[in-house]
């Protein structure tokens, strides 16, 4: 292995033919570089769809009240009804669940209200919050704080708002903690901004909203106890699904709904969308790895066949070295030596181009564009494709090396 005149040997027979040994090794270079390629926008494409979640909890589920469509104990079809404070304690003993946070919003689901500070104003989402929508829903808080207990059990006219907020109501170098937003003729004073996990278009509507303690909102804008969603998450190692079950056929029992109802509790289950996508990704992972193996493959039998061209043209110099005492183990391990540095030094090759050219598409595209983010190939990966090409490469030069050890001395010595 460490033998200097055996390396000085190798590094001889692939210059002896330039061009053969380029285009062997431009096969093996291109099966790696294929997989580098193919691995980094598998990793890019999942990082992208990811970071559109935002950290938003996997095991969470939203619900939310529509109308009925089944008639029930004596009640009409296309029946309107609404949560109330007393729906959510009675989910809160439910002891499957985790986080349970009652949410309102004016207007309901995407709607926007008009926020203005002394001359400026925008059109932005006012939601009613616990504490605990962190847990559920995280935001990095850039100023100030979130909304705590206090500001729950005090009814406190405060207000966190999103950067693109800020941006649009405030100047740039102004500070907007302890300032005052106005809603609907009342005032908040300004206590905390926050950002954003997700990236590209879903940043800048995430940052769009503000949050008021939830017994505020319902005070100052005559909610009442009313309720407009259910933000919740399942305990660990209780899955959503099962849980969001739970919670459904309570509010049926509660407001009086027919269990067949399917369209009268509107919910949305993050977990089984997560997990959709996971199945999604792990698909294409095999897939990457399928086509790539193979295409490595490919390129190794490459190698094989002009390390057989190459046992055929020192048929007469392998004879000769049988024939002064070497030992066919010997010859087996010199030829596969060959094989193994040629798509060794061409794979390596090919996997630091492959990394190369997605640090110059991740510099490119900086956060991302919110389908695609981060294409980077883990280094456990990386080094797994190496350790293929190895492998690869010792196979491609053992039909060589036993083809060489096969011919007689004699019959080797006689070759012209």
């Amino acid at each position: 292995m460490f033998d200097l005149d055996r390396w000085q040997e190798i590094i001889a027979v692939l210059r002896k033919n330039k061009l053969r040994t380029a285009l062997t090794a431009f096969g093996v270079l291109w099966g790696i570089l294929m997989l580098v390629l193919m691995l980094g926008a598998g990793t890019g494409l999942e990082n992208g769809i990811k970071s559109n979640f935002g950290g938003t909890a996997t095991n969470s589920f939203f619900v939310w009240a529509q109308r009925t469509t089944k008639p029930y104990m004596g009640l009409p079809p296309n029946r309107s009804f609404r949560y109330t404070n007393e729906d959510a304690i009675a989910i809160k003993k439910i002891p499957e669940l985790d986080v349970v946070c009652p949410r309102n919003q004016i207007g309901g689901y995407r709607s926007a209200n008009q926020v203005i500070r002394g001359k400026k104003s925008g059109a932005f989402n006012v939601m009613g919050d616990y504490p605990d929508v962190l847990k559920i829903e995280p935001k990095p808080i850039v100023q100030g704080r979130f909304i705590n207990d206090l500001d729950i059990d005090n009814q406190r006219k405060v207000i966190v708002i999103g950067e693109y907020v800020k941006d649009i109501l405030f100047e740039e170098d102004e500070n907007p903690i302890g300032e005052f937003v106005g809603i609907n003729g009342i005032y908040f004073k300004v206590i905390g901004v926050f950002g954003t996990h997700r990236s590209g278009e879903r940043a800048r509507d995430e940052t769009k909203s503000l949050h008021i303690p939830f017994t505020t909102f319902q005070k100052s804008f005559n909610y009442g106890n009313t309720v407009g969603f259910f933000a919740i998450t399942s305990k660990p190692n209780i899955p959503a699904s099962e849980a969001e079950e739970l919670v459904i056929a309570l509010l049926k029992e509660r407001h009086k709904i027919s269990p067949d109802d399917q369209m009268a509790v509107g919910h949305f289950n993050l977990e089984k969308e997560y997990n959709k996508f996971m199945g999604l990704f792990d698909g294409i992972n095999i897939l990457v790895w399928f086509v790539g193996i193979f295409t490595i493959i490919a390129g190794a039998i490459g190698v094989s066949n002009i390390m057989l061209i190459v046992v055929k043209e020192r048929t007469k110099e392998i004879g000769i070295r049988r024939a002064i005492g070497a030992r066919p183990a010997t010859i087996i391990s010199q030829i596969m030596l060959e094989s193994i540095f040629l798509t060794t030094i061409a794979g390596y090759t090919g996997l630091v181009i492959g990394v190369l050219i997605w640090q110059a598409v991740e510099g490119a595209i900086g956060e991302g564009n919110g389908t695609f983010a981060n294409p980077q190939v883990d280094f456990n990966v990386a080094m797994i494709a190496l350790g293929v090409l190895v492998v690869t490469g010792a196979i491609a030069g053992l039909m060589p090396a036993n083809r060489a050890v096969s011919i007689s001395t004699v019959d080797a010595l006689r070759t012209e």
